[in-house]
């Protein structure tokens, strides 16, 4: 950490400086933290202990379920702590923490929906197989290289960021640690920095966007020869809210990572890195999973068990 003495701390700007929006956005980020942690909290616990939820699909969600409560988890508690107190200073080792497990948990979940959107093709399209080729062995398999990949890459990132030094104004002009905002900030040239980016977000994001969209294509087209109609339905309501989230997920990705900001685009920047860091995670068991018949089916029976236990 030597090479990054010159400062000892940033400030993050935030959402906003006055007092009375301030309030309403705590209670707001409040309200949409606590609803992310319940829902991600609650299918987390349905996957585990429902044996009729004991298959790949429900698994790797689960998996989603967790790597959204981290992923929220990283950001939000420091923002809320922020509005109440107004003290917005944040360490450099705290930060570039930050940073790192921001990346992993986010990186993980680009190669999760890849994973997701190919356990779908398998099951739509080769179903006789299905049992074979998505064995729990291959699944665990899977899951582990998801988040083995998240965390070496994010590790490739942080690694670089080290070499950084920060003697200009140390205002981050977002509400936690990322890293188009620390490189606007640097005395060090980034262009190597940005360059890793490019190279290896281009590679590994683009070869997880065909991973993930490119099925589609072939599950799209086995869906409209299924003659059942409830078939065709259940096919297409799985895979439309698949693709919701992976849009809403790339696309906020796709923009605050590739597109550069400009002072004229900062309060655009700010808006899609609440969609990610928020809104997202929120989004994901609400869109995916609570719209599921069995994840219902799975909740009511927990629910009049629960009231049961409570009768007796």
């Amino acid at each position: 950490m030597r090479n990054v003495t010159e400062i000892s701390s940033f400030t993050l700007v935030g959402l906003s400086d006055h007092p009375l929006t301030m309030n309403g956005l705590f209670l707001l980020f409040l309200l949409i933290y606590l609803m992310t942690l319940i829902t991600n909290v609650l299918i987390f616990f349905l996957v585990l202990t429902d044996y009729n939820l004991h298959n790949p699909m429900y698994f790797f969600l689960a998996n989603l379920a967790f790597l959204d409560m981290s992923y929220s988890s990283v950001t939000a508690p420091r923002m809320l702590f922020d509005l109440v107190t107004k003290r917005r200073s944040i360490s450099i080792p705290a930060c570039i923490t930050q940073v790192f497990f921001y990346l992993s948990f986010a990186v993980s979940e680009i190669f999760l929906l890849s994973v997701m959107s190919y356990d779908r093709y398998i099951a739509i399209c080769h179903p006789l197989h299905y049992k074979l080729m998505m064995s729990w062995r291959v699944c665990t398999h899977m899951a582990s290289l998801v988040w083995v990949a998240g965390y070496s890459i994010s590790l490739v990132y942080t690694l670089f960021l080290l070499r950084l030094s920060f003697c200009r104004t140390s205002s981050i002009h977002n509400f936690f640690c990322d890293l188009p905002h620390l490189y606007q900030i640097t005395c060090t040239d980034p262009f190597i920095n940005m360059m890793v980016i490019y190279l290896l977000s281009g590679s590994t994001g683009l070869g997880a966007f065909l991973l993930t969209f490119f099925p589609y294509v072939y599950i799209f087209r086995t869906s409209l020869r299924i003659r059942s109609k409830t078939g065709k339905k259940k096919a297409f309501s799985t895979c439309t809210s698949h693709l919701t989230v992976v849009f809403i997920f790339y696309g906020s990705f796709i923009f605050i990572y590739l597109v550069p900001i400009s002072n004229d685009m900062v309060n655009l920047n700010k808006l899609f890195t609440v969609i990610t860091a928020l809104i997202n995670p929120l989004l994901n068991p609400l869109i995916y999973s609570l719209r599921n018949k069995d994840i219902m089916e799975a909740l009511m029976k927990s629910y009049y068990h629960l009231k049961l236990i409570k009768v007796s």
